[in-house]
C-alpha cells in the first residue's frame, strides 16, 4: 500500500470519536456559580475540577471580559473558591475560601494582584454580600465545635460524648451538627474588625443589606421547636450596627432568599402559605412585602402553577436551588426560576401580580444566573441533555433565545473526542391516559438488532429528570443498552396536584406509571423485552425496591441509596422526623399507611437479582435501611449482594469521591452485564 494511504488511514484513526466513559467524570470541568459585574463589563464563575490523582475536587475563579471575549483564571491552586460577590463599585471581588485548614473571606482586586485574607474562623460562611459604600462585607457564619480546641491534633478526635438535645442534631454530608447556630455578621474591609449583629438559640440566615447601608434583613423561624415546626420563618430587620431585631409582618409559611427593592421599601422573597406541607407539594411563589409591613405581604403569581425553584437533577453536582428574585432596575419586575416540564427557565413577573413571562424558551436547565439591572443583560450557566454547562450570555427580549451568546464551553475540547449516544425526548401514556414525560437514550452506532433496556426511576419524589446533562445514562447507552428515564407522578415540574398525588400513597400511581414506562420500553423495536432492568436513587431506590416486590417482569435490579421500611426511617434519617407530613401522621399514630407503603412488606414477593448500593455515611437514608433489606432477602434464599461505600454520604453518585464514583458505575454495569448480557 502507497505510504500517503497509510498515512491518511491512521489520521483517521486517530480523529475518530470514542463513546462516554466512567473515568469522564473525573474530566468534566463544571460551572457552579456565575455573577455579573456592576458595570455588566465582566462575568465571574467558578470553575469545579477533579484533581489528577481523583480523590478530591477543587473549584476556582475565572472572569470572562465581555469587552476582550476572552476569559482568564482569577483564583489559583487546589483551592476550594465560591460565593463570589463583587464590591459595588466593581473593583474587588470577595469569595469564600478554605485555606490552612479554616475557611475565611477574601478580597482581590478584579483587574488581578494579590489576595488579601479578610477574616478566617474555625466555621461555615455563606451569603457574602457588600454595604452599598463597599465598607463592609456581612456575612452569615456558624462556629464548629472544634474552634474552641487550641491543640490542631485535638480538634481532629472524636469528643468523648455527644449530648444530643435537639430533633434536628444532624445532616447528611455534614454529620453532626454542631452547638452554634447561624448568626448575621459584618466585617470591615480596612480594618478587618469583625462584628456579631445577632445571638440567641435561633438560626438566622439569607442576609440582605439594604440600598442605602441602613439595614439588613434576614430570615429566623422564631417557633417554640424550630426543628418540628420547620416551616415558620419570618423576616426580620436589623440595624446594620446591629441592637433591636424588628419582625415584618407575614403569612404563615417558609420563607427563602430575600431581596430589597432599588427603592429600599419592598422586600421580595420565595414562600408559601402551608406551614404543614408534605414534601414540597405546595408551589413557592414570588411575594413582596413592604419592610415595614406596609404593603402586606402578597403573592405576586398565585395562578402559576409551577414552584419557583430549581428541581431539575443531573449526576454531576447539587440541586434543589432557590436564588433569590431580583429587581429590574426600575423595581417594576422581579427574574426568578422555576421548573417546568424537564426544564428549568427564568421567568420574570410584574410587581403589580400577574402571570409571568417565561425570558428563556430552548429546552435547557438554567443551573444559575445573575443580572442586576443596568442593560438587563442576564449571565448564565446553562446545561442540557448534551452538555453539563455552558456559560451564556443573553438579553430578556422576550422574544426567544435569538440573542443568546455562548460565551465558554469548558469542556468544548473533552467533547470532540466523544461520539455520544441519541437521545430524544418522549410523551407516552400511562395507564389511565395520562400524558408521561420521557427521554430515551440509545446506544451510540445503534444498528438492526434488539437491546437490552434499563428503565431509570428519579429521586426526591418531588423532583424531576429533564433537559439536563446525565452522565450516567450516557454512560450506560454507550456500553449497550437502551435506556428510559421518565417522570412519573408524584415529582415536580407539573403543578401541586401532579406532585401531591401520592401523599400518604407511595408505590400507588407512581408504580402504575413506572410500569406504564416500562411498557412502552418493552414495546420498542430494539428493545429485548426479556432482557429489561431497573434502577434508581433514593426515593428512586424505593420504587425500585416496591416494583421488585410488585412484579417479577423485571430481570435485574440496582436498588441504590434506597428506603425500604418508613417505620425506621422516621428516626434513623436526618430529617425523617418531618415524615409525618407526608404520610399524614408518625408510624404509632397512623400504623397501617407505613406498613403498607413500606417495601419491607413485600420482600417475600421478590424473584428479581438485586444488588444494594448503599454508602455508610448516608444520613438521609440511613445504612440500616440497605442491611434490612439486604438481610431480610439473604435469609429468605434470594439473589442480592450489598456494596457499601465507606465514608460517603446520600449524594455520593454526584458528589462523593470521584474513585469511588467510579466504583459505583462499574458495579451497576457488571450487575447488569451479568443478567442482561
Amino acid at each position: 500500500m502507497p505510504a500517503k494511504k497509510k498515512a491518511k488511514r491512521r489520521t483517521r484513526r486517530k480523529t475518530r470519536k470514542r463513546y462516554i466513559e466512567a473515568e469522564d467524570i473525573c474530566r468534566f470541568r463544571l460551572i457552579n456559580s456565575v455573577a455579573l459585574s456592576p458595570d455588566e463589563r465582566k462575568i465571574a464563575y467558578v470553575l469545579e475540577r477533579v484533581s489528577d490523582d481523583k480523590k478530591k475536587y477543587f473549584s476556582n475563579i475565572h472572569i470572562y471580559d465581555l469587552d476582550k471575549g476572552e476569559a482568564r483564571q482569577f483564583t489559583f491552586g487546589d483551592y476550594n473558591d465560591t460565593g463570589i460577590s463583587w464590591s459595588p463599585d466593581g473593583k474587588h471581588i470577595a469569595f469564600v475560601s478554605t485555606r490552612d485548614k479554616k475557611s475565611g473571606i477574601y478580597i482581590m482586586p478584579a483587574e488581578g494582584g494579590a489576595e488579601k485574607r479578610l477574616i478566617e474562623k474555625d466555621g461555615s460562611f455563606s451569603h457574602i454580600k457588600w454595604t452599598p459604600d463597599g465598607k463592609e462585607i456581612v456575612y452569615q457564619f456558624r462556629y464548629n465545635d472544634s474552634h474552641e480546641i487550641d491543640d490542631e491534633n485535638e480538634k481532629q478526635k472524636p469528643p468523648v460524648y455527644r449530648h444530643i438535645t435537639r430533633l434536628w442534631y444532624r445532616l447528611d454530608g455534614q454529620g453532626y451538627l454542631p452547638k452554634d447556630r447561624y448568626h448575621i455578621w459584618k466585617v470591615n474591609v480596612e480594618s478587618e474588625k469583625d462584628e456579631q449583629l445577632t445571638k440567641g438559640r435561633y438560626d438566622e440566615v439569607f442576609p440582605t443589606v439594604s440600598p442605602d447601608g441602613k439595614q439588613i434583613v434576614f430570615v429566623s423561624n422564631r417557633s417554640k421547636d424550630p426543628d418540628f415546626d420547620m416551616m415558620y420563618d419570618d423576616l426580620f430587620a436589623i440595624s446594620i450596627k446591629g441592637g433591636k431585631q424588628e419582625k415584618i409582618s407575614t403569612p404563615a409559611g417558609p420563607i427563602v432568599s430575600p431581596s430589597f427593592s432599588p427603592d429600599g421599601k419592598k422586600i421580595a422573597y420565595l414562600g408559601h402559605t402551608n406551614p404543614r406541607d408534605a414534601w414540597g407539594v405546595t408551589n413557592f411563589h414570588v411575594w413582596t412585602v413592604g419592610v415595614n409591613g406596609k404593603p402586606a405581604a402578597r403573592d405576586l403569581i398565585p395562578k402559576f402553577d409551577r414552584s419557583a425553584m430549581d428541581t431539575t437533577i443531573g449526576d454531576l453536582d447539587e440541586t434543589f436551588g432557590m436564588p433569590a428574585p431580583i429587581w429590574s432596575k426600575d423595581g417594576r419586575r422581579l427574574y426568578f426560576i422555576a421548573s417546568d416540564e424537564g426544564s428549568t427557565h427564568i421567568f420574570y413577573a410584574p410587581v403589580r401580580g400577574g402571570l409571568p413571562t417565561r425570558v428563556t424558551h430552548k429546552k435547557c436547565h438554567i443551573k444559575e444566573f445573575s443580572m442586576n439591572g443596568k442593560k438587563s443583560l442576564i449571565a448564565a450557566a446553562v446545561s442540557d441533555l448534551k452538555n453539563p454547562g455552558t456559560l451564556n450570555i443573553f438579553s430578556p427580549s422576550f422574544k426567544g433565545d435569538n440573542k443568546t451568546e455562548l460565551l465558554e464551553d469548558p469542556n468544548k475540547e473533552l467533547f470532540r473526542q466523544i461520539k455520544l449516544p441519541g437521545i430524544r425526548t418522549v410523551w407516552f401514556k400511562g395507564h389511565d391516559g395520562f400524558d408521561l414525560q420521557g427521554w430515551l437514550v440509545t446506544p451510540p452506532d445503534r444498528k438492526k438488532k434488539k437491546y437490552p433496556a434499563i428503565l431509570e426511576i428519579h429521586g426526591g419524589p418531588r423532583a424531576q429528570y429533564g433537559f439536563t446533562f446525565y452522565h450516567e445514562m450516557l454512560y450506560l447507552a454507550s456500553r449497550g443498552y437502551m435506556v428510559f428515564y421518565t417522570n412519573p407522578r408524584g415529582g415536580s415540574g407539573r403543578g401541586e396536584t401532579f406532585a401531591g398525588s401520592i401523599v400518604a400513597d407511595w408505590g400507588s400511581i407512581d408504580y402504575e406509571d413506572c410500569m406504564a414506562a416500562a411498557d412502552y420500553l418493552e414495546n420498542l423495536k430494539n428493545v429485548n423485552p426479556k432482557k429489561v432492568g431497573v434502577t434508581g436513587g433514593s426515593y428512586g431506590g424505593y420504587m425500585t425496591n416496591w416494583m421488585v416486590g410488585h412484579t417479577d417482569r423485571f430481570k435485574a435490579a440496582v436498588t441504590q441509596r434506597s428506603v425500604v421500611n418508613l417505620k425506621t426511617f422516621i428516626g434513623s434519617s436526618d430529617m425523617g422526623y418531618d415524615l409525618f407530613a407526608e404520610f399524614d401522621g408518625f408510624p404509632w399514630t397512623n400504623p397501617d399507611v407505613y406498613e403498607q407503603c413500606s417495601p419491607i412488606t413485600y420482600a417475600k414477593n421478590i424473584k428479581t437479582p438485586l444488588l444494594i448500593i448503599h454508602s455508610e455515611q448516608d444520613l438521609r437514608c440511613n445504612l440500616e435501611q440497605a442491611q434490612n433489606l439486604f438481610v431480610t432477602l439473604k435469609l429468605m434464599k434470594k439473589r442480592v449482594e450489598m456494596v457499601i461505600f465507606p465514608e460517603e454520604p446520600h449524594g455520593l453518585s454526584r458528589h462523593g469521591r470521584p474513585d469511588r464514583r467510579l466504583a459505583r458505575l462499574d458495579w451497576i454495569s457488571k450487575w447488569f452485564k451479568r443478567y442482561l448480557k
